[in-house]
């Protein structure tokens, strides 16, 4: 994968699965991994249900897809995103996908344009399974774009599954002396749980998440050549 910076992304929005009021929020998160270059909303736009998302798609420069549903129980918007994925995937003309949605019908999706070598950055609710979460190489819950991390109610992940995913991560990272710097600890944490956030737990960062945890510790060093970027390393206390 190229860098995240240059990286061209194709943003495409399963509007049945999406709340328009989380869009502007989750385009300044998508702005973390590359630009989106493609930004596409998917649904039936005659319905009533989707009139809150007229004034989201032009503010934002997002091209509505228009999908009527010719049978009911079926969900024609889905099979239009999947198509146009694959076209653009076949054309080279972006380097990754957001896929915007919390229906599991995305799975194959992301699993398949993962296999041609590309980033899939998924955008959900909680309620998302568990298996297109998997499928990402990054999934970011929306409920934490809406809440600022500083209010209480931005804490919901629970805390019991923490402990073992940062304890393997330091492990697995770990020098010789047990000290593991916090970026390759977090790249550990990232692969082994696409969904992993600090936001979850309510905070902005992983170092001050980290810098809770009773049983890590964390220490900072300076750059060897003098310049002011500090290292962070961590170590498990109960090791």
């Amino acid at each position: 994968m190229t860098s995240p910076i240059t990286d061209k992304l194709a943003v495409l929005i399963d509007a049945d699965n999406a709340q328009s009021s989380v869009i502007a929020d989750l385009l300044r998160e998508v702005a973390r991994y590359g630009t989106a270059t493609i930004k596409r909303a998917y649904g039936d736009w005659t319905t009533p249900n989707l009139n809150s998302w007229k004034d989201t798609l032009h503010r934002l420069a997002i091209q509505p897809i228009q999908q009527f549903r010719f049978t009911i129980g079926k969900n024609a918007t889905d099979s239009a995103l999947i198509i146009d994925a694959m076209d653009l995937l076949h054309g080279g003309r972006v380097d990754g996908f957001c896929l915007v949605s919390s229906d599991s019908d995305f799975t194959r999706l992301a699993t398949r344009v993962r296999e041609a070598g590309l980033a899939v950055y998924g955008f959900g609710e909680k309620k998302t399974p568990l298996a297109f979460v998997a499928a990402c190489d990054k999934f970011i819950y929306t409920e934490i774009l809406r809440v600022p991390v500083t209010e209480p109610a931005a804490i919901e992940a629970p805390q019991e599954p923490l402990k073992p995913l940062l304890v393997t991560a330091v492990a697995g990272a770990a020098r010789e002396d047990g000290w593991a710097l916090l970026s390759n600890v977090g790249s550990l944490v990232a692969k082994s749980d696409p969904s992993f956030d600090p936001r979850n737990y309510g905070c902005e960062k992983l170092g001050e998440l980290i810098s809770r945890q009773p049983y890590l510790k964390v220490k900072k060093v300076a750059a060897t050549d003098g310049s002011p970027i500090t290292h962070i390393y961590v170590r498990n206390k109960e090791a």
